[in-house]
């Protein structure tokens, strides 16, 4: 495609086929911490903000909830091109921006001076930036901003919510931790549960038993995320994926597994907390991204310090 007169394409990264590649998006909010300058541009305008960044264009920003997810992302590609220098479904990163290219400096610099191998920096002045996404192929859209998410979904792209919080950079390999219903699975059960309480919810269950649940918002993401970690075995892969969800193993937990069989998604490990609290397991995991359609779970994650990313059911 022709690249927008606001994208700029880093030129110290061999570009990716966009055809072929998993695209992650990324708002500067998300991989950076950017609370001071965002409050900056709140409080006192575009222009002040604007001034702020070229003043300070050559110090690096501090890591953000998403910059150790990016990070180990990297780690993945070096991986499957040690296997294969000519493989080119890898993942391609792209940082989307409401800065102006002139402002963007900082952001550029910073990537650069952490070793960051970003693609594109697409600066976009539109108020939904989030129509730029299909054309470059997006498979995951992070962003700190709801309204962003939304629309993106919307849009029918794997996105999620990330909040600013102080995370502890996990080790390699990447590792990457779903929610069940509403986030790999449609809401379907959901919805029953909300309808009809817990008995109608296992009710139901069991009468769908042998019966695929529908795809949720990050299955696309997921998938693809699948296909890659099977280039290696299980015990040299550099990715591994987790599901850790509310259903308890002994009533819901037969579909969810007969589902993942279904559409040929291998998970390393599953985790049926039968309600139980996420946090402390997310502790033992340390995934460099969790994402969960649940506030209340997203908060125990951030609160042993594991970076999340929220999927919201209803925008």
């Amino acid at each position: 495609m022709a690249e927008p007169e606001s994208t700029i394409i880093n030129t110290d990264v061999k570009q990716k086929d966009p055809s072929e590649a998993l695209v992650i998006a990324v708002t500067t909010r998300a991989i950076f911490n950017l609370e001071e300058e965002h409050k900056l541009y709140m409080e006192k305008g575009k222009e002040e903000y604007i001034r702020h960044q070229q003043a300070n264009q050559d110090k690096p920003l501090p890591p953000g909830t998403a910059f150790a997810f990016i990070q180990a992302v990297q780690y993945v590609n070096e991986k499957i091109l040690e296997s294969n220098p000519a493989e080119k479904d890898i993942f391609d990163i792209l940082v989307l921006s409401n800065n102006s290219p002139e402002s963007g400096m900082r952001i550029i610099n910073s990537a650069k001076h952490y070793g960051l191998e970003i693609s594109k920096f697409c600066f976009v002045s539109d108020e939904d930036s989030t129509q730029y996404l299909k054309s470059h192929r997006v498979k995951l859209f992070l962003s700190a901003d709801r309204t962003d998410v939304c629309n993106a979904l919307r849009r029918g792209v794997s996105s999620a919510l990330v909040f600013q919080q102080e995370v502890q950079a996990p080790s390699t390999p990447l590792r990457v931790v779903f929610d069940g219903d509403a986030v790999l699975f449609s809401d379907e059960t959901d919805q029953v549960f909300r309808e009809q309480g817990l008995e109608g919810a296992l009710q139901y269950e069991r009468a769908m038993e042998a019966v695929p649940m529908g795809e949720g918002p990050l299955k696309a993401f997921a998938m693809h995320l699948g296909k890659m970690r099977k280039k290696f075995s299980q015990e040299k892969s550099p990715i591994r994926t987790y599901l850790v969800t509310a259903r308890s193993g002994r009533d819901m937990g037969i579909r969810a597994i007969k589902t993942l069989r279904e559409w040929g998604l291998a998970i390393d490990e599953a985790f049926f907390m039968d309600g139980a609290p996420k946090g402390p397991i997310l502790a033992q995991i340390q995934p460099h991204i969790f994402f969960d359609d649940g506030l209340h779970n997203i908060q125990g994650a951030r609160d042993v310090g594991v970076p999340s990313a929220w999927v919201p059911s209803c925008c």
